[in-house]
């Protein structure tokens, strides 16, 4: 009975330091105070150096018990403990204590991350990439006002003065990472709607796309098996309905596509699928497709033009091309070595994947 009444008497003690601790950040969220302060603040309250660290800017801050900044190099972090915001990492807290750690150093660290992230959100930078998908789906919504719209844009942190870009995206890989491979370095907002993924990103006048535009980026998509389609700059209504116009273009060897390259291709997304279904090039390819490898090899052909080229890109001899050629072509009723043919076959295929997509 003793001892249990000196455990019970430790967690009295316990809680009551806890709820001291709660109350005393309650009382710094209250006056608004800023990093450097909510710091110092920790470490006094500690009584060992405390630091906070923001990912996005690389922003460290570490304040020693006596309020001022810690001028010694950092030591070992007994405790520490992730900032988050919008269910996103975006820092780290931690304490420099040379002993073990205090029984209330986890409780501390707890609520100096939820202080810090506050204090992110008031005075930013906020560099979260996940968005409230309400705020993104207003941004983007033809049934929106325009008031209503620059009031998503504005609290989604994207500057009254630059154009925005939609980015349409689907991928198993979680969106923030994909935000983060589609435009390295930029401010972007990601949320995931109802038909797609959307990364909404900053342009400027000179922006011509995304970083994904170049070979090596597409590269660094294709394991990740990422699907994306670029808008253009402004509008973002008009941005976004190019976004997944141009999302339906993909395919495995072209990742991303940029609604702006597709020109009058563009059209063939305008054809009501019953139509298309129903056109006898199409219907032909439907019925390519149950053979892979000779849809690969319509694929590699129509994109190269030449035999030579598609047997490169397949990574077998030119003879083995040219064989599968002709049987395409008798299967396709199309005469693929003339340039008419090869251009129906290959408006037929893009609109086969259109369909599929």
């Amino acid at each position: 009975m003793e001892a249990l009444a000196a455990r019970l008497s430790q967690l009295d003690a316990h809680a009551e330091g806890a709820i001291r601790v709660v109350a005393f950040y309650d009382t710094l969220m209250r006056r608004r105070v800023d990093l450097p302060a909510l710091a110092r603040s920790s470490a006094g309250l500690a009584e060992c150096v405390a630091g906070v660290r923001l990912h996005g800017t690389g922003r460290v801050v570490r304040a020693s018990p006596d309020g001022t900044d810690a001028s010694a190099p950092p030591g070992p972090a007994s405790t520490t403990a992730p900032i988050t915001l919008d269910e996103e990492e975006i820092g780290a807290v931690w304490l420099e204590r040379a002993g073990p750690p205090h029984p209330l150093d986890d409780v501390l660290l707890d609520r100096l991350a939820i202080a810090a992230a506050a204090v992110v959100e008031r005075y930013g930078p906020a560099s979260t990439t996940m968005a409230d998908p309400a705020l993104v789906e207003l941004a983007v919504s033809a049934d929106c006002d325009e008031a209503g719209r620059a009031r998503a844009l504005r609290l989604l942190g994207f500057a009254a003065d630059l154009p925005v870009r939609a980015v349409a995206v689907r991928s198993d890989v979680p969106l923030d990472r994909v935000a983060a491979l589609l435009c390295p370095g930029r401010p972007v907002k990601a949320a995931p709607l109802a038909d797609a993924g959307i990364v909404l990103v900053t342009a400027t006048d000179t922006d011509t796309g995304t970083a994904a535009d170049s070979a090596s980026s597409q590269s660094d998509l294709l394991p990740a098996g990422v699907r994306a389609g670029v808008g253009a700059a402004g509008d973002p209504v008009r941005s976004w309905r190019e976004a997944r116009t141009a999302l339906r273009f993909t395919a495995e060897r072209r990742p991303v596509v940029r609604y702006a390259d597709l020109g009058a291709l563009a059209l063939l997304a305008e054809i009501p699928e019953d139509v298309a279904r129903a056109n006898h090039d199409v219907a032909a390819i439907a019925r390519l497709a149950r053979h892979p490898e000779d849809l690969e090899t319509l694929d590699a052909f129509c994109a190269t033009g030449s035999l030579r080229r598609a047997a490169d890109r397949l990574h077998l001899h030119h003879s083995s091309v040219a064989r599968r050629i002709e049987q395409i072509t008798k299967t396709l009723g199309i005469e693929l070595a003339h340039p008419a043919g090869l251009m129906r076959a290959g408006l037929a295929l893009t609109a086969w994947r259109l369909l599929d997509n």
